[in-house]
């Protein structure tokens, strides 16, 4: 595999060679990246597992995906009005026990987050904002929202949905939100691509009782507005109570055909804003969600939705908030490419989009594909465009001051290891999202150009306040400590050099 990794970057550097500035391929990783991977339930995958068997799955995958320095977990907690953890609001979901109401006796969200964050990753919190029932569902829960306000919610081809057009739907999820938000150290809160629900033709959605009092004369302006308001709303939910957690959306990958909107992209398909009423363009420009994930599964020129194109397009219009790929981690494995290394588009789709300097990372879909290494793609990964860990893209529009670097770098001798240990600095800080979270401990080798923009050089991120120094040492290093807080604004670093 290592000598595939050489042929790789020969090819990529010959490719390279050829092309403008702007489609170079980045000489190294990139020390801030966004790398997600969602984690689904909808599917099925954790029905019917034990406690111990789910848990089991989970870690395996976790385990996997820190093999190659994911720094994103997208777990999906709600998928119909339900819950993945022990909740007051809403029931218990079927997509554990099969029954919904019916408890586990464990919280499947607060494992996820202590795993994750035992890995460095964060956790953001999925849910499904407006579906209440999937075609699968055959009992429905005494407590569920849809038995106690039945007129909150219209049904349409076999799955119920709350109403976008009523305010108590909205007060409802964001009560959902909040609860999760302050009984959980949760990195995140995510919402998906169903919003209106996905059109089925001749089919019409049954909202004729609440349009003719809004004073809309246009129903698709008044449900895109309707959206804009739980948008706004969710918004001001999650800054109000813990201003670090993040929102973020993943829209449907097309905003909008180019026949449709001469701004929008050269595509023929279903589109966001005309046919799911979610003006995700919106929401970025007044600075509603935080991040950005579109669902680009296509392959590099499917002839309705191209990657490059909307790869492209995206980076020129969605870039006023941090801005990530959503990988379909099996459609590109399919998609062959003679000329890669791969044997598929894995290749060239992370250097189309590393090429945008818009783009700040993207996310599987799915992560067990990816951490079950289909066709070798977290091969590919680990040796080559995820070999080292990466950083967070900076959120500067919720904080960018860094925080105090750390005193009294050493080493000490403990039980015949030799740990490099440091405290905090002597004033507290002044807001707690500038208090320390972690610690980023970089190792260069003697001559070496102390650089900590290079990830390379990254040995450890870690939560404790020292580090054991490998038994490898057998040559003089400097050692460099910095301090993260929960954005991840990196503070100075702090040098210590270690004789052999």
């Amino acid at each position: 595999m290592r000598s595939r990794y050489i042929l790789l970057l020969l090819l990529m550097l010959s490719l390279a060679s050829c092309s403008s500035k702007k489609n170079m391929v980045q000489s190294r990783n990139p020390k801030r990246e966004f790398r997600g991977a969602w984690i689904q339930a909808v599917n099925g995958q954790f029905k019917g597992m034990e406690e111990q068997q789910m848990k089991s799955y989970l870690t395996d995958m976790l385990n996997n995906l820190q093999k190659v320095n994911v720094n994103a977990v997208i777990f999906q907690v709600r998928v119909e009005g339900d819950a993945l953890y022990p909740s007051e609001i809403e029931p218990w979901s079927r997509f554990i026990t099969g029954v919904q109401g019916e408890s586990p006796g464990w919280d499947p969200l607060a494992f996820m987050i202590e795993e994750c964050h035992k890995r460095n990753m964060e956790l953001h919190a999925w849910i499904n904002p407006y579906r209440a029932r999937t075609k699968g569902t055959e009992f429905v829960a005494p407590n569920h929202f849809s038995r106690r306000r039945p007129g909150n919610f219209v049904e349409y081809e076999g799955q119920l949905y709350f109403n976008p057009a009523m305010q108590s739907n909205r007060d409802h999820i964001c009560k959902v939100v909040a609860d999760i938000i302050t009984r959980y150290d949760v990195d995140g809160l995510h919402i998906d691509d169903y919003f209106y629900p996905y059109p089925v033709n001749g089919k019409e959605f049954n909202d004729a009782a609440q349009f003719p009092k809004s004073g809309y004369t246009d129903k698709a302006a008044w449900r895109r507005e309707n959206v804009n308001h739980l948008i706004y709303q969710l918004h001001r939910t999650v800054r109000g109570l813990k201003p670090w957690v993040k929102f973020g959306v993943s829209p449907f990958g097309i905003y909008r055909n180019k026949a449709s909107w001469e701004k929008g992209s050269d595509t023929n398909g279903l589109q966001c804003y005309d046919d799911l009423y979610a003006d995700v363009l919106f929401w970025i420009n007044q600075g509603w969600v935080d991040y950005c994930i579109p669902q680009v599964y296509w392959e590099i020129g499917h002839k309705a939705a191209d990657y490059a194109g909307l790869v492209e397009w995206w980076a020129a219009n969605a870039s006023n908030r941090p801005l990530y790929i959503g990988q379909d981690v099996l459609r590109t494995i399919k998609a062959k490419d003679a000329l890669s290394i791969t044997g598929n588009q894995q290749t060239e789709k992370y250097r189309l989009q590393r090429a945008e300097k818009n783009i700040q990372g993207s996310c599987f879909w799915d992560a067990a594909s990816a951490a079950g290494n289909a066709d070798g793609y977290r091969d590919y990964l680990a040796e080559g465009l995820y070999a080292y860990p990466a950083l967070m893209p900076q959120y500067t529009f919720i904080d960018a001051v860094a925080p105090k670097k750390v005193k009294g770098v050493r080493v000490i001798e403990d039980g015949g290891k030799r740990i490099l240990v440091w405290i905090n600095g002597s004033k507290p800080a002044k807001s707690v999202m500038n208090e320390p979270y972690s610690y980023v401990v970089y190792r260069f080798a003697k001559g070496e150009k102390v650089d900590i923009d290079d990830p390379s050089r990254i040995v450890a991120i870690t939560k404790a306040c020292y580090y054991e120094l490998p038994d490898d040492s057998s040559f003089d290093s400097t050692y460099v400590v910095t301090v993260l807080d929960r954005m991840q604004n990196e503070s100075k670093g702090v040098k210590c050099k270690i004789k052999q």
